[in-house]
């Protein structure tokens, strides 16, 4: 398999992977017009897993180092394969959720507050697991935890700038804002679970005996599976809007169902990424950068989709703001393991 050793490559490989988680949902709002995101996401979670596929037998199976992906099967223990299918579970269900909190509360409302949430508490756990494992997270932590808070004001700005937008002082529900709080929850802990699955000489703060090429192969499998549980109920009891049939499915164009399956496999390579470069740049400074993923969203919400066109004056001064506060924070995160 194809290991990254030198940590500012591996920094790239995060920058990369922040670009995939921020830039999916473009696909989905190619379709939204008439299609609701329940049936997009059958074709999402098909994309997520061919590219996981894809992934194993390229770069996972590539190389000198390591253990390709069919010998690494071979090998993997039950707890590991567990572990790593519990974490698509948990991502799964925090997705879907943060989903229906931006239908319920608006972007303003369970962007800050749901990526927040997993924003800042990921990086907490994932900190800590690799404490608990004895490696060493960071080589000047202040710098690390400096970044993180200039990120996280980076995000409040970003959910500040969407509450312009919208020109209205709606006050958003109790629901929408008590789901937001569940899927940051939820999506917290999906990448700690997922590194615990992993072999310890590859990802510090692993102590399962997979590649990482294999753990992302099953967080996919414990995606997809667990979508056949969660999407239905979602389908049939929506938290906003009415009920949707498993054959609305089927009336989906070709050109549909596959924008769907490109937005899967273009998050799943951000995955491939970040777990790439978890091993040089080590769990909590990989899933910092990679993570960052809201405010990548924003920029493609400004210069794509000009959705802050007709925003009101104030709102271009805070985006500046935001931009530069992402900026000065994913420096500083790099620099504090450099």
């Amino acid at each position: 398999m194809i290991v990254l050793t030198n940590y500012w490559l591996a920094i790239l490989f995060c920058v990369f992977a922040m670009i995939c988680w921020g830039s999916w949902s473009n696909t989905q709002k190619l379709v939204q017009e008439n299609w609701r995101f329940e049936l997009f996401y059958w074709d999402l979670i098909i994309g997520i897993l061919l590219m996981s596929i894809v992934s194993a037998f390229t770069v996972g199976s590539m190389g000198d180092t390591g253990r390709s992906f069919l010998t690494d099967l071979k090998q993997a223990d039950a707890s590991s394969i567990v572990f790593a299918m519990l974490g698509g579970l948990l991502w799964n269900a925090g997705n879907l959720l943060l989903v229906a909190a931006i239908a319920i509360a608006g972007m303003s409302v369970a962007f800050p507050i749901g990526g927040g949430i997993a924003w800042v508490l990921g990086i907490i756990l994932n900190y800590m697991n690799v404490i608990l494992k004895g490696g060493n997270p960071s080589n000047n932590p202040v710098e690390l935890w400096i970044g993180v808070a200039i990120i996280v004001a980076a995000i409040f700005l970003s959910g500040k700038s969407y509450q312009k937008l919208t020109q209205e002082k709606k006050q958003a529900s109790m629901k929408g804002i008590l789901i937001s709080v569940i899927a940051g929850l939820f999506i917290a802990f999906f990448y700690p679970v997922v590194v615990n699955s992993l072999d310890a000489q590859f990802v510090s703060g692993g102590k399962g005996t997979l590649t990482p090429y294999t753990g992302v192969f099953f967080f996919a499998v414990g995606v997809f599976f667990s979508t056949f549980i969660i999407n239905p109920i979602a389908m049939r009891w929506p938290l906003t809007g009415t009920p949707v049939k498993i054959s609305a499915y089927f009336e989906g164009s070709f050109k549909t169902h596959l924008t769907g399956i490109l937005g899967g496999a273009w998050w799943m390579l951000g995955m491939v990424f970040s777990y790439m470069a978890v091993g040089a740049a080590n769990p909590a400074i990989a899933y910092a950068l990679s993570n960052a993923a809201p405010v990548v969203a924003i920029l493609w919400g400004v210069f794509v989709w000009k959705e802050f066109k007709e925003a009101p004056k104030g709102t271009s001064t805070i985006l500046t703001v935001m931009f530069l506060c992402y900026i000065v924070g994913l420096v500083l995160i790099t620099l504090s393991n450099a």
